[in-house]
């Protein structure tokens, strides 16, 4: 019990991570029918250039949590220019091709983003210092780190807003609207351009979020650390129903329980035959058994009409 209760923790802490990544996957999908692949190397990008703030911010003397938020904000403003650039340059021209350019498109921007970073900050592992406190806590015999309260916390207010966001105000409205048919919105005076822009400045910023989450949680980053991420993320997307933001956030919790589940007891159901280093398996077992058995996802899929 007390292993499967630690498992579940973990779980929850990855999966919020996987659902903050995923909400960029979907609210891209859902306005414009594309996979933006390049979107695990943005959370890259927002790990590593809010380690580069955080450094030089430790000599202002602010304290740590103080040092990564301002961090953080920073790190956001690089990736919402990051992700605009990325629309406006490398889809934009696209909007009207086969479905086949954006997405050959999108894996090229990746790879010119990982190859980018490599430049910058080198091919190293960079270690991150610990700017939050390093508190642990016990619960029911299993325990967590004030880390991964950060983590779940940050994630659960981020979506809620975000959920806030599309369902509440009048930009949402607009939002929803290019989504369902771009060419009726842009009939009823919505600027499409700017939606589709916005979302993606939104999922930057959502992606900036989970790069320093992620890479607080594990103490480490590096230029390839986007790649495995943004695939995960990819399926939580669509193991909850791509394009619909609550499945994102369903998937993205899914994904992370199961993966830690399985990398806590497929030592035991193999024998020792596997260890948890084998736990990314899981996530693309998921995958396929969901594109083969309900590939619209657990709460269904949604993207825009194409007119």
């Amino acid at each position: 019990m007390d292993i499967f209760l630690q498992q579940l923790i973990n779980g929850l802490t990855l999966g919020s991570i996987y659902a903050l990544v995923a909400l960029g996957y979907t609210m891209v999908y859902g306005i414009l029918g594309l996979i933006n692949f390049a979107h695990g190397e943005v959370v890259m990008i927002g790990a590593l250039s809010s380690l580069t703030f955080g450094r030089w911010l430790e000599n202002s003397g602010l304290p740590g949590p103080l040092v990564l938020l301002a961090a953080l904000l920073l790190a956001a403003l690089v990736c919402m220019t990051l992700g605009f650039t990325i629309e406006r340059v490398a889809y934009r021209p696209l909007r009207n091709a086969s479905r086949l350019a954006p997405l050959i498109t999108a894996i090229g921007v990746s790879l010119v983003l990982q190859q980018l970073a490599m430049l910058v900050w080198g091919r190293s592992y960079h270690s991150v210092p610990a700017w939050l406190p390093a508190g642990r806590h016990e619960f029911l015999g299993a325990s967590f780190t004030d880390v991964q309260g950060v983590i779940v916390a940050v994630a659960a207010l981020s979506m809620a807003g975000l959920m806030l966001l599309v369902n509440r105000t009048r930009m949402g409205r607009a939002m929803r609207a290019t989504a369902e048919n771009p060419a009726i919105a842009g009939l009823m005076g919505v600027d499409t351009d700017r939606m589709v822009s916005l979302v993606f400045v939104i999922g930057s910023a959502l992606a900036a979020l989970a790069g320093v989450l992620v890479s607080a949680n594990y103490g480490i980053a590096h230029y390839h650390m986007g790649f495995i991420l943004g695939l995960k993320a990819f399926t939580a997307a669509v193991l909850g129903g791509i394009g619909n933001l609550a499945g994102a956030m369903v998937g993205g919790v899914l994904l992370g329980i199961i993966e830690a589940l399985g990398a806590g007891y497929i030592g035991d159901l193999t024998g020792g035959v596997f260890g948890s280093h084998y736990q990314d398996v899981f996530a693309f077992f998921v995958l396929i058994i969901v594109l083969v058995f309900r590939p619209s996802g657990l709460l269904g899929e949604k993207v825009a009409e194409r007119t």
